[in-house]
Parts: C-alpha cells; sequence; structure tokens
C-alpha cells in the first residue's frame, strides 16, 4: 500500500498475515479509535475476475452473519483500486500455533474448542453459506479464551450459481473432505468432516493425513485410516473418540448431519465417565512363601540316637543369639532405610486444590506424580470447572502415582428452557434474564409472517435442560419487503420510493463518471438489487452517474480546532426535503495542518442542501449549499 491511511478513514499500522487471496492489516479506524483488521485484495488480483468474485463472495457471506463465534465484517468497499473489508480485530494467536505450542490439548478443551466451531458452523449453515476452509489456521484464539471462526474466503452460498469448477476443490488439503479431493461440490457435512479433522489433530498432536505432496494427502482422504486417537493418546475418552471418528466417516452420509447434532454429542462424551476408572482395583497383595521345615535327622548318628552334648548345646545357644542380634539390627537397619525411602522419595503431601480451575488442579497433581480424576457435580455457589472438593484432605500424605478424586463444578442444576416463540424479542430477553442466563444471540431474518421483533424460532428448543451458562440463539423476524427499482431515478424519487417500502437510504454515496450529460444525478446502480426480499429498514446503496461538466460542488471554509491530538472532521449533507444525512466528506486533520481549510464538497443533484460540520462527532458549524449558492 502506498498510502498509510486507507479510505481516509483506516490508518494500516502493520501487517498481520498473507493469503494466496489477501493481504491483512491491523488498522485504526480513525471514526471509531478501535483496531479493526483491514484484508485488502492483493494488487496482482484487481484486475482478476474469478479473484474478485471470490472477494465479493467473502463480504456477502460475511454480511449474512452475527455471531459471537465468528469474526464479525465491519465494512466493505474500494479506494482506488484496492478493494478492501474490514473485519473486527482478534488479539490473540491461531489455533494451529496454540497446538505446535501445547502439542496435545487435553479432551474436555478440545471438546470445548470443538464445540465453539461448530456452533458458529451452524449459525452459517442456517444463513446458508458453507465455509469450505475449517483448519486450525482459520480459528482464532482471543487472548482472553473466546473461539472465532474467520476467513470465509472460499465460503459457498448455498445455490448460488457463480462458483466456478475450480472453486469446488479449493480448501486445505490436510483437512478437506474426500468429496472435496474429489473435485465434488461441498456441503455441511464437508464442514463437519473438516472440524472432525481439527478435533484429530487437537487430540493427538498431528494431522490424521500427512505425505510428501498434496496428492498424496488428498488420496489419504479417500482411501486410507489414519491411525487410532488412542494409540497417540490414550487418555482420549472413547466417547470422544467415537464422536471424532463419526464426524471423519468417508460416506457423507454417514457423518453428522448438523453442526449441532456433533456438538450435542461432544458434550455428552465430556459427561461420561469409567466406572473402572473411577474405583481402581486395589494393588495386589503380596503373598509371603509358605515356611519351610528343617529336616533334623542329619543330626542323627548311625544308630539313630541324637549327637547332642551339654557343650555344643550351650555353643549353639550362642551361635544362634548372636545370629538373632545381628539379623534383628539387620532387620532394622532394612526397615528403617525403607521407611525413610518410603517417605522421602515414593510419598507427597496433597496441597490444596479447591477454589482452582480443573486444569490448573490436573497440572498441579502431575507435577508431584500424581494422577487426576474429575467428578462432576451441579453447584450454584461455585463457577464452572472450579474445584469444589478433594477426596484427600490438603497435607495427607500419598503415595506417587495415586489417584485424587476432585468434585468439578459443572454450573447450576439445569433450567427448562422456555417457549419463546412469538414473544417480543424484549419480553424474551428480560425473561431469558431473570433465569440467569447472559450469553444470549439475537439473529434478524426476512420474515412477513410474524410481527417485526417477534422471535420466529430459538435454540435451545422449548423444555431443553439447559443451564445458565447456556448460549441462546433467538432469531427474530425483522419483516420483509421487495427492493423497488430505482435505477435511472433521481436521488428524492430514489429516496421517496425507499420509504414507501420501509427501507433506508445508505447515507454513503457512491458516485459513477458519465458521458451522457442526461444522466447526471440520477441512479447509476443500486444495491440490493430490485425484487429481493429483504427485511424493513435495510439500507440499499446507490451510485449516482456524475457528468463531469454538470458536477455540483459547495465551498466550504472549515476553521479546524485547535489540538495537539488528530481531529476527525466529517460533513453531510441533508436535503430539506429528505430524512437522510448523507455522508460527504471525511478525513482526519493532523496537529501541525493548516487550521483553516478551503474545501470542495460534492453535491448529490441540484436541490438545497442543509450541511453539518462535525470535528470530533460534535457539530461545529451549519450552512445552506446549493447550485446558486
Amino acid at each position: 500500500m502506498k498510502e498509510k491511511i486507507l479510505a481516509d478513514r483506516y490508518r494500516l499500522t502493520e501487517q498481520i498475515g498473507m493469503g494466496g487471496m489477501a493481504i491483512v492489516y491491523r488498522a485504526v479506524d480513525l471514526r471509531t479509535g478501535h483496531n479493526v483488521a483491514v484484508k485488502v485484495l492483493r494488487p496482482e488480483f484487481n484486475e482478476d475476475s474469478e479473484f474478485i468474485s471470490r472477494f465479493q463472495r467473502e463480504a456477502e457471506a460475511a454480511s449474512k452473519m452475527t455471531h459471537h463465534n465468528i469474526v464479525n465484517l465491519l465494512d466493505v468497499g474500494m479506494d482506488g483500486e484496492n478493494r478492501y473489508l474490514v473485519m473486527e480485530y482478534v488479539q490473540g494467536k491461531t489455533l494451529k500455533e496454540v497446538i505446535q505450542e501445547r502439542g496435545k490439548l487435553s479432551a474436555p478443551l478440545a471438546c470445548q474448542i470443538s464445540i465453539r466451531i461448530l456452533s458458529a458452523l451452524e449459525h452459517a449453515h442456517r444463513n446458508g453459506i458453507i465455509h469450505r476452509d475449517i483448519k486450525p489456521q482459520n480459528i482464532l484464539v482471543h487472548a482472553d479464551g473466546h473461539i472465532k471462526v474467520a476467513d470465509f474466503g472460499i465460503a459457498r452460498i448455498a445455490n448460488s450459481s457463480t462458483l466456478t469448477k475450480g472453486d469446488n476443490v479449493m480448501g486445505s488439503v490436510h483437512y478437506f473432505s474426500p468429496e472435496q479431493a474429489r473435485g465434488e461440490g461441498a456441503n455441511a457435512t464437508s464442514d463437519i468432516y473438516s472440524t472432525g479433522i481439527v478435533l484429530y489433530e487437537m487430540l493427538t498432536g498431528r494431522v490424521p493425513y500427512d505425505g510428501d505432496n498434496p496428492v498424496a494427502v488428498a488420496m489419504q482422504h479417500l482411501h486410507a485410516t489414519p491411525i487410532p486417537i488412542q494409540t497417540l493418546a490414550p487418555d482420549v475418552p472413547p466417547a470422544v473418540v467415537h464422536v471424532c471418528m463419526k464426524a471423519m466417516e468417508k460416506n457423507p452420509a454417514m457423518r453428522y448431519q448438523s453442526a449441532r447434532d456433533m456438538a450435542s454429542d461432544l458434550r455428552a462424551a465430556l459427561e461420561i465417565r469409567d466406572d473402572r476408572q473411577m474405583y481402581p482395583e486395589k494393588e495386589l497383595e503380596v503373598r509371603q512363601p509358605k515356611p519351610q521345615f528343617k529336616d533334623d535327622s542329619k543330626n542323627l548318628s548311625d544308630t539313630g540316637r541324637n549327637r547332642s552334648r551339654p557343650a555344643i548345646l550351650r555353643r549353639r545357644k550362642r551361635t544362634v543369639l548372636v545370629a538373632l542380634l545381628g539379623l534383628a539390627v539387620a532387620v532394622g537397619l532394612f526397615f528403617g532405610v525403607q521407611a525413610i525411602i518410603t517417605q522421602v522419595v515414593t510419598t507427597v503431601r496433597v496441597p490444596e486444590l479447591k477454589g482452582y480451575q480443573y486444569e490448573e488442579a490436573q497440572e498441579l497433581l502431575e507435577e508431584m506424580d500424581l494422577r487426576s480424576e474429575p467428578v462432576y457435580a451441579t453447584s450454584e455457589e461455585y463457577p464452572v470447572n472450579t474445584v469444589m472438593y478433594q477426596s484427600y484432605q490438603p497435607d495427607t500424605v500419598v503415595h506417587k502415582k495415586d489417584t485424587v478424586f476432585l468434585t468439578v463444578s459443572s454450573g447450576p442444576a439445569a433450567l427448562d428452557m422456555p417457549d419463546l416463540q412469538k414473544m417480543s424479542y424484549q419480553d424474551a430477553l428480560t425473561l431469558l434474564k431473570t433465569m440467569g442466563l447472559s450469553d444470549i444471540t439475537r439473529e434478524r431474518v426476512v420474515n412477513g409472517e410474524y410481527p417485526v421483533d417477534a422471535v420466529v424460532s430459538q435454540q435451545p428448543a422449548p423444555n431443553e435442560k439447559i443451564s445458565k451458562e447456556t448460549e441462546v440463539m433467538l432469531t427474530v423476524s425483522g419483516g420483509e419487503t421487495i427492493v423497488p427499482n430505482v435505477t435511472g431515478s433521481t436521488l428524492k424519487e430514489a429516496e421517496e420510493l425507499l420509504k414507501q417500502k420501509g427501507l433506508k437510504l445508505n447515507p454513503v454515496l457512491n458516485y459513477v463518471d458519465t458521458r451522457k450529460a442526461k444522466e447526471h444525478a440520477s441512479v447509476a446502480v443500486q444495491s440490493p438489487d430490485p425484487d429481493v426480499h429483504v427485511m424493513l429498514d435495510t439500507p440499499v446503496t446507490l451510485n449516482l452517474y456524475r457528468y463531469p461538466t454538470d458536477r455540483s460542488e459547495a465551498n466550504i471554509t472549515i476553521n479546524v480546532l485547535e489540538s495537539k491530538e488528530d481531529v476527525n472532521v466529517r460533513i453531510t449533507l441533508q436535503a430539506d426535503d429528505s430524512d437522510t444525512e448523507i455522508e460527504a466528506l471525511t478525513y482526519v486533520c493532523p496537529p501541525d495542518k493548516d487550521r483553516t481549510q478551503n474545501l470542495k464538497v460534492n453535491l448529490p443533484d441540484e436541490r438545497k442542501y442543509t450541511c453539518r460540520i462535525y470535528q470530533n462527532d460534535e457539530i461545529t458549524n451549519t450552512l445552506d449549499v446549493g447550485m446558486t449558492e
């Protein structure tokens, strides 16, 4: 990038990634001051229709989704030849980096990460989006532990006819499905297969299929069987192994048919405990050898009489006494040494574990060469995954390799999910919050059957058992209307038509130069297209024709505030007969720039406009402008 500021709004501070299609920068939104991630199409693809289509498809896919486990789209635009997407900035690492640093992840942690990925995929699939490139490199782990699925760059919009044949096999070879390896189309079960591969890698620390070249890896997806998980990670519960291998079935019909089903089975697998692990067998007792009786026949003479005499008896008594004393000393020394070894070398004192997170307690016990086994129980007092009780009291002396059973909080007792359908969103939100639920996500959809803001569907379903930590997704009616055709209309006419249909005019206008004077100030292109069914209040973006010699401009003088920091300047226009305040110009004025600035602002058409000047979001001046100013 030649300029450090993109579209007069995003200051690029550092490059944080580069893919085959785009370069990703960390940037500062000069309007809000927030950190954002800006993905810019690589310059060599600016004229490549296939890559432009892919880039636009990512924007379209992201715009259809709002979910706490998906990196959200904030803005889309062009700056000269540069196409860009602005996404929320996730500070942290990729899941691939986490696996490389930690090796195998514990089964509970791997399952919880997978559940978050599946939650994002369930949302995407419900919106008709197939990711097609699920891999650890596209899973972001926020510094606070939140999981975000990123990079819908090769996502497929269900029922789309714009995909090229080459798109069908896109995806990373280590993670894509057998059907993708065969060049067939991907569907929701393809994303589930890739999630199974990611879960396998988290559990074992390695991918299930590897080879010298991509073709070799692809052939293994089609025909090979991976090394069993319990061969590489014996501690992984069989129930978790079953879920992973079902997701990795080569036949799509044999896999989970929805991300939600796989997530439910993972949650169930985490709750299963093997009774043989809960109650390990006693150590086998060491049996003492049977006593051996001495044969005294050797002490008899040839005639069978005893050879013993008084002197011999006395010597024998002294010998036996000395031997017994020596044996007593030896036994004392032996058992004394054994006691010291037992106390110092083979035993440890159990630490205080109450209040620790289970993973922390497990790590502490492992450092002391002790084993741990969790037993989960509900609790209103202790947060989820917190140790409440331990089988040995603190400072109890136990043998190394012994198992300490930890009672771990699984959160409050289960609640019954209420039936929220047809309830207004605000009423549903109030009810859920009174139940102690806080992880609530709303998704607005096109729906003409239910009143605006009424709940259309919910996850979890009514009467399903939940806890206060359960993620609740409410699908809410956004109403329904049909986008009118406003191409060729004046801006005033277009705004009136949109208003009649319950739609909004996007305050950011775009301009297209024309060589036909009669087209000046009329609508050239609109988005969404005409006759599309959309939600009420959907903003419609317009591109206006602009004939160079008829260009309407207003000369404006601005006295910028004195400041030691950058001043954000924003200039808006509003026609007297319009409800929309159009953004005409935004820029940042550095401290060392002249405080008096003369600017030219494009006017959309020949109407009179009220021009408002904002500095750092505060109005500093208002004036009337127009063709005859």
